[in-house]
């Protein structure tokens, strides 16, 4: 498959930009026309809900598509250079593009659809053939959007395999760049085979996810933010917040808001189109096992469950949305990633110290500040160690791919996206520098004359130094 993918790939990258354009195009109407069985596919392989599933699939994937489809040419522009000095000014330099010719993507189950479209655009649009793979867990959403590809008659340069750690492994084998989202461990082990093999990779990893509410902060919307935030798509998304630390004098009032909301949540698969559940199934019975371990552990260290708390009884893998009370850093919940729908929140003196918290953990994905002050939320941003900070909002830096969604620490290395570091990230540099004229010799080659040499040590002493003293060689 990947030799059969690099065959296509000359062809695909000589078409040019707009031409590719048209099968991004294409492809994302495809999407559109099949939205509702592709939907479907997820909710099988998931048990998402439908109110989850168009944001967080469908919408996510055409946005993505249009953006870099409309974008890549303007970021990948060849780009002059200046000479840095008068004696390079012979020099005419520019700066191209050149795509990496296989490109692996490796993607985790919480968003089968959504994590491909991340980075596959991008990586087309550039002009790489791509190799993906979904997770083992959810392979048939991915698989028929791959088919979707071949439908349109597009060119053989989109495939996908199947199958567990050693299908990735010889997809990394495979390709002249990687890029994964998953886990920590995986990722390690996929950056050290990168680093073998000379490839660069990019990483998404995981995430603990810090929510920061000030006490002059709206908190009706910080509390429907932190609702939202924890048990979207049943806390399966790396970017969930995990942890949210509250200034003491609101600290109450956002403790009874945000139980009174999650106590209204609907937990269950719903029908196609029906929108009768908020929180779905949970994807994995291992997954399932680390929430409730994380619950059983908090518990056992002091917590008290303001709400939830237990695996919903009976067919399925539903956990009921649970905030935690009374947590702290040395509980599992706080330092570990959860990647369920549990909420522990923890009352703070001040701004000081929530940062200093938000700040003490292996992660650095991304986080949430909450004040009316918007000064002042984007000084606490700033404070942050992070990739990336909302601003009274959570979870929305996926969606703003003009700006890099990366992280820090064990969250990661590069960024998915952002911009024009999004696309190059798929493309290696070439420096390419032209004599503007055709003098018969350099005045340093051979032979070596030592009027040339001393002529060239008196110019550059002459535009270097700072001093005139020194640019005259007296002292």
């Amino acid at each position: 498959m990947a030799r059969r993918l690099r065959v296509a790939q000359p062809a695909w990258a000589a078409m040019g930009f707009q031409a590719r354009r048209v099968w991004l195009e294409r492809f994302r109407d495809w999407i559109l026309d099949n939205e509702d069985r592709l939907l479907r596919l997820v909710q099988d392989e998931t048990g998402k809900t439908w109110g989850d599933l168009p944001i967080g699939e469908i919408v996510a994937s055409v946005d993505v598509l249009n953006y870099w489809a409309r974008n890549a040419e303007k970021f990948l522009a060849p780009e002059k250079a200046r000479p840095h000095n008068v004696m390079m000014a012979t020099k005419r330099m520019r700066v191209t593009y050149q795509p990496h010719q296989l490109v692996g993507s490796i993607t985790p189950w919480n968003a089968q659809l959504a994590m491909q479209m991340l980075d596959i655009p991008a990586a087309l649009m550039a002009g790489c053939a791509v190799l993906t793979k979904a997770s083992e867990v959810t392979p048939l959403a991915w698989a028929a959007a791959v088919d979707g590809w071949k439908e349109i008659g597009a060119p053989d340069v989109l495939d996908a395999v199947t199958g567990r750690g050693e299908a990735g492994a010889a997809v990394v084998d495979a390709v002249d760049m990687i890029q994964f989202t998953g886990s920590v461990g995986t990722g390690r082990r996929i950056g050290v085979r990168a680093a073998e093999r000379m490839i660069p990779c990019c990483l998404e990893l995981g995430g603990k996810d810090a929510m920061i509410v000030l006490a002059d902060a709206d908190i009706d919307r910080a509390a429907k933010a932190a609702v939202w935030g924890g048990f979207y798509n049943a806390g399966q998304i790396c970017v969930s917040i995990e942890r949210v630390y509250v200034e003491a004098p609101v600290y109450d009032e956002f403790v009874a808001k945000v139980v009174e909301l999650t106590r209204k949540l609907r937990v269950g698969t719903d029908a196609p189109n029906s929108y009768d559940a908020d929180i779905g199934a949970v994807a994995t019975p291992d997954q399932l096992s680390i929430i409730e371990r994380h619950v059983a552990d908090a518990v056992a260290g002091g917590a008290t469950v303001a709400t939830g708390g237990r695996r919903v009884p009976g067919p399925g893998l539903f956990h009921q949305p649970t905030v935690l009370l009374g947590v702290d850093e040395s509980m599992a919940c706080m330092r570990e990633e959860t990647f369920g729908p549990t909420l522990p929140i923890v009352k703070v003196a001040d701004a000081d110290e929530a940062v200093r918290r938000a700040n003490d953990s292996e992660f650095g994905l991304a986080a949430s500040v909450f004040t009316r002050d918007h000064a002042k939320g984007r000084a606490i941003a700033e404070r942050v160690d992070s990739g990336s900070v909302n601003v009274n909002n959570v979870m929305t830096n996926v969606f703003q791919l003009p700006v890099p969604f990366g992280g820090r620490r064990s969250s990661g290395l590069g960024a998915r996206h952002g911009g024009a570091e999004g696309i190059r990230k798929y493309c290696w540099q070439k420096s390419i520098i032209e004599e503007r004229f055709n003098l018969p010799s350099e005045i340093y080659w051979y032979p070596t004359k030592a009027r040339n040499i001393r002529l060239m040590t008196r110019a550059a002493r002459l535009l270097s130094a700072g001093d005139w003293k020194r640019r005259l060689h007296r002292r």
